[in-house]
């Protein structure tokens, strides 16, 4: 007879003492419901896939006591300023137009990889003279370019930073500058969007391509709502931005309204990104350590 070892100690067994070493040897009707993974695969499950999909982050961000992101979107294709020089030689090397065209292209866009470090560095060092409970972290879609930037400059400035990584045809993987412990992955995209907004402070998009225009129209679309708080909503890069989206147009065609079109702000440098962080939030308030 199992007896409470003290005041405390729960009445029933835990879901993982009632687990068993051999139980994926037993017949899969006999193997528990929640260990069991051809069961949880069905089809008829999905619904609870999402479930477990929203819930694990988010108790894992709570247990670590996060409770506000700055959210860093941007191209998986752009380079390192170091890498994309490499690049370039080796296209210059083999003389072919077409690849040196693209290696200046590469080279050319470096800088925004720069800027997206640049902005998890100014984010995380803010961050280091914070209570627990009013640190930011730069919270990126987990893989290279713009994401892995972003998440190197948080661990440049010594922080943690959070990358919620998803399963694509093509083998994503994960950048080696994320914190292990806030390293997810997902299997349904609208979870990972959900995650995205659900502690965002701000978000910084920089150049890139249908998913960052997804994830960027997503989040406005919230906004505009009311599904959402209003946060700032950062674009990196006029030359580009002036030419991907008009916003302009879209409130002269009537399709949105007048005020919509100041949902967003365009800069280009990371500097101007966080003063206008530091500026919604009222976060200069003349004390070196404030928050």
């Amino acid at each position: 007879m199992r007896k409470p070892s003290s005041l405390t100690d729960a009445n029933f067994p835990s879901a993982r003492e009632d687990m068993f070493e051999n139980e994926m040897d037993m017949p899969p009707a006999y193997r528990l419901a929640f260990s069991d993974q051809d069961f949880l695969l069905k089809e008829e499950l999905r619904g609870v896939r999402f479930h477990l999909e929203l819930q694990k982050p988010e108790m894992i961000l709570k247990e670590h006591g996060v409770q506000s992101t700055i959210v860093v979107f941007g191209s998986a294709r752009f380079l390192a300023p170091e890498d994309a020089a490499e690049a370039l030689k080796i296209a210059q090397e083999a003389g072919d137009p077409a690849a040196i065209r693209a290696a200046k292209r590469d080279e050319r866009n470096s800088h925004y990889y720069e800027e997206a470090r640049r902005i998890g560095q100014l984010v995380t060092e803010h961050s280091s003279h914070c209570e627990e409970k009013e640190r930011l972290y730069v919270m990126t879609g987990g893989g290279p370019g713009i994401m892995e930037a972003a998440n190197r400059g948080a661990m440049d400035a010594k922080g943690k930073s959070i990358g919620l990584n998803i399963v694509l045809p093509h083998e994503q993987f994960p950048n080696p500058y994320i914190s292990p412990e806030f390293c997810f992955r997902f299997h349904y995209f609208g979870i990972r969007k959900m995650h995205f907004m659900l502690r965002a402070k701000a978000l910084v998009v920089c150049p890139g391509g249908f998913g960052t225009m997804d994830e960027l129209f997503e989040a406005l679309t919230l906004i505009q709502t009311g599904r959402s708080k209003r946060v700032p909503v950062i674009l990196l890069g006029h030359e580009f931005w002036r030419q991907a989206i008009n916003l302009e147009f879209l409130r002269d065609e009537g399709v949105i309204s007048p005020e919509d079109v100041n949902m967003i702000s365009v800069v280009d440098s990371a500097e101007q990104a966080w003063q206008s962080i530091v500026e919604f939030y009222d976060l200069n308030t003349g004390r070196s350590n404030a928050c």
